[in-house]
Order: structure tokens, then sequence, then C-alpha cells
């Protein structure tokens, strides 16, 4: 589902060219249409995501791949820019309540010990699904258009419904917790699959706050660990939208040609899945939030040095660490965010640490714009948004908890 993900949130960026010719729209207006997915995943983050503390993991992932499968798909038949901004909209709804239901699920079956790198697996799938879904546009955009590629990516979402509803299991922690009817037929259906003897009875878990509670975020040592964590979401998303949003233009700048701009991003997102991977694996051994640190401040420090290789082919070799890095560190932030919430407000605290991460994500394109525009040069772009990494890195490594390495 994080794969999907990624093909569906840049779907728009490889059709963009081709739309843009077609139906002969600026660039503010194409801005627009890229604002819109990015509003629906915040909205999604911040108002679907809670959800899954209430109805369920599994169901809240079914009614979100329902929401991306069917809203893509229909996009293909989009004949203004309005209709493309509001079929991106409701598409992004389904992406941001996705984003954070799947790393939940995957945080409430991983071994403890090891949940740190699963969780991170399971978020690689992002990277991978960009890189897979710029492949297929580079076959089926030249030779079948733009129509094609959304309805490509709805149908393969699409497919999925039909996996999701007989293969995933709803999480065991929400089952028990919510002793809902049904809750320990369920149970128990899910511990013969894990050969584990089935229970007689639920056992007594104490609620300690109401399920999907956005107040609880704020209760008593919460209260810091939440601001920390919204702190590293906004500082990470600002840089990391910045490289994604502007990867094209600054390989130009750098002085390359303007051909390996769209290997340049292919090459940030193999280097990103490497980084997400690495960073599961590091935790394991230094502790997660230290190798967040290690990470954030990595990115930095290669974005400061990236003025050093303008005009050569290491400018790509740059992406591709630059991505390593900085993707490495962002999505060690959904492993904390998953341990230091409790059941009944996990999906809702990794929503919302999304959600106020998506601001900066709004808002790093807008700035790199302006500094581009303003004549800045290539390398003080970079000084300039290595700052909120080195920030990203001590919100991170700043959160106290008792459940985080």
């Amino acid at each position: 589902m994080n794969m999907l993900d990624g093909m569906d949130v840049l779907v728009i960026s490889y059709t963009a060219s081709a739309i843009s010719t077609e139906w002969s729209i600026s660039p503010q207006a194409l801005g627009i249409v890229f604002s819109a997915a990015l509003v629906g995943m915040t909205i999604g983050a911040l108002l679907i995501a809670p959800q899954a503390d209430k109805i369920g993991r599994k169901r809240l992932i079914l009614i979100c791949a329902m929401i991306m499968g069917v809203s893509i798909y229909a996009t293909s038949f989009s004949q203004s820019v309005n209709q493309l901004m509001l079929l991106r909209f409701i598409s992004g709804l389904g992406i941001g309540g996705m984003l954070a239901s799947v790393s939940t699920l995957a945080s409430e079956y991983a071994p403890n010990k090891s949940k740190d790198f699963w969780v991170s697996f399971v978020m690689s799938g992002y990277p991978i699904g960009a890189v897979v879904a710029g492949l297929i546009a580079a076959e089926v955009i030249p030779n079948y258009g733009w129509r094609a590629m959304f309805q490509t990516a709805g149908i393969a979402t699409l497919i999925t419904i039909p996996l999701i509803l007989f293969f995933c299991s709803e999480s065991l922690e929400y089952l028990v917790k919510s002793n809902a009817k049904n809750s320990l037929e369920k149970v128990n259906g899910i511990l013969s699959k894990m050969k584990i003897e089935p229970f007689e009875t639920l056992p007594f878990v104490e609620q300690k706050m109401n399920s999907g509670s956005v107040v609880g975020l704020f209760n008593g040592q919460l209260k810091m660990q939440t601001i920390l964590l919204w702190l590293a979401f906004f500082m990470a998303f600002a840089p990391l939208y910045f490289l994604v949003s502007w990867i094209p233009k600054l390989t130009t700048l750098a002085g390359m040609p303007e051909t390996l701009g769209i290997y340049s991003g292919t090459v940030f997102n193999l280097g990103s899945f490497v980084g997400i991977m690495a960073l599961g694996g590091i935790s394991l051994l230094l502790g997660l939030r230290r190798s967040i640190f290690i990470f954030f401040a990595l990115a930095a420090a290669l974005m400061m040095m990236f003025g050093s290789f303008s005009g050569s082919v290491m400018v790509l070799v740059m992406f591709g660490l630059i991505g390593f890095a900085i993707q490495g560190g962002f999505v060690g932030l959904y492993p904390i965010a998953a341990r230091i919430y409790p059941t009944e407000i996990r999906t809702t605290g990794v929503g919302w640490a999304i959600g106020a991460g998506r601001l900066g994500a709004v808002i790093g394109p807008v700035i790199a714009g302006y500094l581009v525009g303003a004549g800045l040069s290539i390398t003080t772009n970079f000084i300039i948004f290595a700052i909120p990494c080195i920030i990203a890195g001590w919100a991170a490594i700043s959160i106290k908890s008792d459940n985080v390495s």
C-alpha cells in the first residue's frame, strides 16, 4: 500500500507536462493542482487517520484504498483544471489516511525489539512506488497518453482491495482494547493463524483515554513528546519536499543537461530506499533517536557540500546520498510516533504528526521558488535548507520516552 501511495502521489508529477501541453494551462494553475493533493493529504492525516482508532486499522485501510483507487481512475476523465484539482484533493484524503494507518498496523504486529526496522521497511515502499511509477510513466504516457497513466494507477490500487480484505488482519491490540462484538472470535482467528493458543476470554486492558482523542496527545508527558515530534516532522518535510519538487530544476541549475533531470529523481528515490532500510538496521545497534539524529546531520552536511560538485556527474551521486540520509532520518520518525502513543490514540498521533509536517511540505517548495526566483545560488539554497535538517535531528533526539531507544 505504501508503494501505491508513492505511485499515486507522484502520478501527477509524471503527467503534468502532457496535461499542460494538451490543455495549454499555466504553471500557476498546475501548481494549484499540486497543492490540492497536499491539502487533501493533510486533511486525510488530521481527520481521516484518527478514525482508525475508532473503527479499526484494517477497515480504514480498505476505505482509503477505495477512495484512492476510484478518485485516481476517475481523474483520467477530467475535462478541466477544476475537475483535476477536486479529484487530486479527494485522492489526497485517501493517501493521508493510508500513510498513518499502515505504519501503525505494522508497528502493532512487529516484535518490539525489531519494531523500528519493520516499520521503516513498510515505509520504504513509498520511494520504490515513486520509481516504479516513473518507469511505467515513461512507457505509458508517450504511447497511450496521460489519461492511461491515471487509469493504470487507479486499477493497480483497486486490485489491492480484495487482497486487503482477505489477507490483511486487524490489529490484535486494537481488537483487545476495543472489546467490540465478536472481538474474541476475531482475536482467536488471528492467533490460530499465528499458531498461538487461543484466549478463553479477552484479557483486560485498561483504556487510558478515549479512542481517537486529539486532546489525549497532550496529556501529561505526551505533551512535550508531541510538540517535539511535530517540530521534527515539520522541519523534515520542508527540505524533503524542497528536494522532491525541485530536483529536475536543481539539476539544470547545477550545470547538468536537462535530460539528466529525470534520472536525478530516480537516483534520489533509490538512495531513499537504501537509506530507509539502513536506518532500520542501524537503529537496532545505536537506538532509534540517535540514528535519526546521525542521518539528519549527514543530510545537512551533504547539502552544505552540494555546491562543490556543480557541473559534474557527481551531482547525481550527491542526490542519491542526500536521498539516503534525509529519507532515512525522515522515515525514522514514523516508528517514534508509533512507539510513544498508546493503542487507543496511536493512529491519531501518527496522523496528526504527519499533518503538522505537511505544513512544512507546503512551505518548503514555496520558499524555494522565491529563493530561486531571487537569483540565489544553488549552493545558498542547499545551505538554507540544511538548517531544518539539523533542527529535525535535534527535535528527534530530544524526545524522551521509555518506549523509544
